[in-house]
């Protein structure tokens, strides 16, 4: 006995008013895309990794990053732009370095998307900052 499937209704069934007040509160396309363009740019493993390292080590030269994640500078650059793209990442020049750093919605979308995933060690604070 073949079993149907559950993903689409066997006839309209539609509650229109209801479906209209969802749909009011719905935000307008314009105001989605660069949210699905910030989910984007973590939606790729190198990205995620990038920006788990930003996040660990605060702000890190490329070179650093690169040798971190354990890929080529020049994979990581094209990364970090898009990172920066989505608002995720800022950079700055400190002479002959462009330093990288998660913006603060880098950092919660971080968290969200992260939470679930064990780190090495939570205890200790990699940034070089005393907190006490």
């Amino acid at each position: 006995m073949a079993l149907e499937p559950l993903d689409s209704c066997d006839l309209l069934c539609m509650d229109l008013p209801h479906a209209e007040r969802v749909r009011a509160t719905l935000p307008a396309l314009g105001d989605i895309e660069p949210v699905a363009d910030a989910a984007r740019a973590f939606g790729d493993p190198t990205r995620l990794t990038i920006a788990l390292a930003l996040n660990a080590g605060g702000q890190m030269c490329g070179c650093d990053i690169a040798w971190i994640v354990g890929q080529s500078q020049k994979l990581v650059s094209h990364h970090l732009r898009k990172l920066k793209a989505a608002d995720a990442v800022t950079s700055n020049r400190e002479g002959k370095l462009v330093m990288y750093a998660l913006t603060d919605r880098g950092t919660r979308l971080l968290a969200t998307l992260t939470e679930v995933l064990p780190t090495a060690s939570t205890a200790t604070d990699l940034t070089g900052v005393d907190h006490g």
